[in-house]
């Protein structure tokens, strides 16, 4: 395997990991760096390098950072960001993977992409959930802003330095853990 296919690889599992906190602002991203001739997109995604994908995508990301600021759309929010995070970040992955067989890259996108992407929103709609019912909702915009945030940056490095974002991924799913654990420590003590 060449070392573009590792860095694409790892573009991929870097955006994945973005789309677990948004959805459509990665998706934005790359088809920003793709119009921009940053990042080289696979043949059959070239479209999403176009106009009208940078201004549709464009405009489904705002309307996605907004709607999470609103108090119980949020929560309705995550019921259906989790099985679109697992289809955009399968879509990440095999529009980014250079290089691979085709049975390699699909395999690589639905574990790979689709899972982070789906793992990490899990764990953010479970956060919001837990804010939702400890604080009524209180500090859901605060945990929004954290999300989106956390989105644009792992985005970027995605995309401008993706050795930097595997790290950040990794990062993230050792904190995932230790959030975990403390979780179920206090549950198995009550």
């Amino acid at each position: 395997m060449s070392p573009e296919s590792f860095i694409s690889i790892f573009l991929g599992i870097g955006l994945a990991a973005s789309v677990g906190f948004r959805v459509f602002l990665p998706l934005f991203a790359l088809s920003l760096a793709g119009y921009s001739g940053i990042i080289p997109l696979n043949e059959s995604w070239l479209w999403v390098a176009s106009i009208p994908a940078v201004i549709t995508l464009g405009i489904a990301m705002l309307a996605e950072i907004f709607a999470y600021y609103i108090p119980w759309f949020d929560n309705l929010l995550d019921t259906i960001a989790v099985p679109l995070a697992a289809i955009a970040g399968t879509a990440v992955m095999i529009s980014t993977v250079a290089d691979l067989s085709p049975v390699i890259t699909w395999a690589l996108a639905i574990i790979a992409g689709g899972g982070t992407a789906t793992a990490i929103k899990g764990t953010t709609a479970s956060t919001r959930l837990t804010s939702t019912a400890t604080t009524g909702g209180i500090a859901n915009p605060i945990i929004a802003t954290v999300e989106t945030g956390t989105a644009m940056v792992l985005s970027i490095f995605s995309i401008l330095l993706p050795i930097v974002a595997i790290i950040l991924v990794v990062l993230i799913f050792f904190g995932i853990r230790k959030l975990y654990k403390k979780l179920f420590k206090k549950s198995l003590k009550a």
